[in-house]
């Protein structure tokens, strides 16, 4: 599912990584930690393809990173769900909208199937509300719900969460968290990034730490 072999990642001439190999197997729950500024942000948005690859080697959802063109970055993108901390939902638009919105943007026309496949993704993550609301009239979790669903919306292979519970109350982090583990057992593989360690001993998964310009997997001490 991801592949990284001593691949190097700068972002305006400072590497963040260097050398690094970094693994996902095809249905694996995935943490990554690691200190604010230690690069998870940076390895996110390489493997969705806004950072490149100058050194090395990556394949993401069988895209090969370094010899992606920019003309092929929404291919890759249709393969891969993100959720991010701060949901990214526009403001100015409904629910509805905002679905339509990703549907139409990668070349869905058919009305009646654009209507079903946000019902179906909606139903999906176990919200009911009006779609006629804004973004701005729901609740954070509420919000985070409808930013999953819209991550699901072109059934992707990969689901790569960025602090998806940073923004919200422990109540709502574990709904948010259990609505992720529930999508896992039903075949998606997931990436999720997250400073809640306690997040992690509850939906126990493997665990890789950034660190020192470095990605390695961490084995948690049994008790």
């Amino acid at each position: 599912m991801v592949v990284l072999n001593s691949v190097t990642i700068s972002q305006r001439n400072k590497i963040i990584f260097k050398n690094v190999n970094f693994k996902i197997n095809s249905g694996e729950f995935v943490f990554l930690i690691g200190k604010t500024g230690s690069g998870k942000s940076s390895l996110i948005k390489t493997l969705y393809g806004d950072l490149i690859i100058k050194q090395g080697d990556g394949n993401v959802v069988g895209f090969n990173l370094k010899k992606l063109k920019s003309k092929e970055i929404h291919l890759l993108r249709r393969k891969i769900g993100v959720v991010f901390q701060d949901f990214k939902l526009l403001q100015d638009m409904t629910v509805y909208e905002n679905l339509n919105f990703v549907l139409r943007a990668t070349g869905w026309k058919d009305k009646l199937k654009i209507k079903n496949r946000i019902q179906e993704v909606l139903d999906l993550v176990s919200i009911d509300i009006p779609t006629e609301k804004y973004p701005f009239e729901l609740s954070g979790g509420e919000q985070q719900r409808i930013a999953i669903a819209r991550a699901l919306l072109n059934e992707p292979e990969l689901i790569i969460a960025d602090e998806p519970t940073g923004n919200l109350d422990p109540e709502t982090s574990q709904t948010i968290m259990q609505l992720l583990k529930k999508l896992h057992e039903g075949g998606i593989t997931i990436l999720m990034a997250t400073h809640d360690y306690n997040m992690i001993m509850k939906f126990p998964g493997k665990i890789f730490q950034c660190e020192e310009e470095g990605i390695f997997e961490v084995v948690p001490k049994k008790n």
